[in-house]
């Protein structure tokens, strides 16, 4: 997952917004996603803290451990779904593959 966020966070630069939303009921998360930032050095992504269910109206697949939605002007471009302990390298090679579908074009 670290990796993943390092590589969003770094296409901030080529004008990607990112945000990764945890959904965890624990209370003392928001402190510990304040030192995991801080400890990876993210400077163009937001970490958030959201209830299990996740937000209402997200296609959140229930038996994922980690799912990563694409979207540009509130259109979902790419949604990709990991079991546990399945989201590794080619799994992170497959969501930046798909990023050039919401990156801003050049003028």
């Amino acid at each position: 997952m670290t990796s993943l966020v390092k590589k969003l966070d770094a296409e901030g630069a080529n004008g990607l917004k990112s945000f990764v939303v945890y959904l965890n009921d624990d209370e003392k998360m928001p402190d510990q996603l304040k030192e995991y930032a801080a400890k990876i050095g993210l400077k163009n992504t937001i970490l958030a803290v959201d209830n299990v269910t996740g937000p209402p109206g997200w296609t959140i697949a229930k038996d994922a451990d980690v799912t990563v939605v694409l979207y540009n002007k509130r259109v979902v471009e790419a949604n990709h779904a990991f079991a546990d302990g399945k989201l590794d390298a080619k799994g992170v090679a497959k969501i930046l593959a798909d990023l050039p579908k919401v990156l801003p074009k050049e003028k």
